[in-house]
């Protein structure tokens, strides 16, 4: 089991103690903080559900009878309904937040056995492989500097553009996620990478990222900028 397929299954179900699971996580690290960073994210999702009424709108029931009685009732439902809008609400906060985590973290993951792609070089990847390699993702790059790798790899179920441009800091990768949608751009800075996570309307996202000299935030977001840019969307 790979650590993505580990990740998903860990999303799908946080109590999922299979045998196949438990062997990947106790021979990964990586694998046991992201299962620890879910599980925190299921303890804070519990407690904003608990939502305690009597603190959210101030209600006193009232044991009088007639009109009062009405209105104390009225008052009652008021407070209920805030404190599921309250809780639906928090949750919602709380989950949106952790996928954008938990992409950057994957991104970061399948950086680990790739490590080849981090050379650098003034030797260009051949046009031909470089186009077979964008043509499944329905985009072209017209990108002015060097594009030294082109892979399709594995990525969430899906086969994902794995690009590395050289820089004048060094290698940079980007990787063009057309099933992963991001609500806004998202910079992560994890395990000696620096990266940011950028939305493209209708076509998903693209991650960008650095390590070592071209791991600075600001480059990597210049670069970013321009890679993004460079790139031609046919379907």
């Amino acid at each position: 089991m790979d650590c993505n397929s580990y990740r998903r299954a860990i999303l799908a179900d946080p109590s999922d103690r299979g045998a196949e699971l438990i062997a990947h996580v106790e021979s990964c690290p990586d694998c046991t903080e992201f299962s620890a960073g879910v599980l925190r994210f299921e303890s804070k999702l519990s407690r904003a559900l608990r939502v305690n009424i009597d603190n959210v709108v101030p209600f006193r029931a009232r044991s009088d009878r007639g009109p009062g009685k009405s209105a104390g009732g009225r008052r009652g439902w008021l407070a209920l309904a805030a404190g599921v809008v309250l809780g639906v609400g928090v949750a919602g906060g709380l989950w949106l937040g952790f996928p954008r985590q938990s992409l950057a973290r994957d991104v970061v993951a399948h950086m680990a056995p790739e490590q080849q792609a981090w050379t650098t070089t003034e030797v260009a990847v051949a046009e031909a492989d470089l186009t077979k390699v964008l043509r499944d993702s329905h985009v072209t790059l017209r990108y002015d500097g060097i594009v030294s790798y082109a892979a399709s790899c594995r990525f969430r179920g899906h086969k994902v553009p794995h690009l590395v441009v050289q820089s004048e800091k060094g290698p940079v990768t980007v990787m063009v996620l057309v099933h992963e949608s991001v609500s806004a751009e998202t910079r992560f800075d994890e395990q000696g990478y620096s990266g940011v996570i950028v939305p493209v309307a209708g076509h998903g996202s693209v991650a960008v990222l650095g390590r070592g000299a071209s791991a600075d935030p600001a480059f990597v977001e210049r670069v970013a900028t321009s890679v993004v840019g460079s790139i031609e969307w046919t379907g």
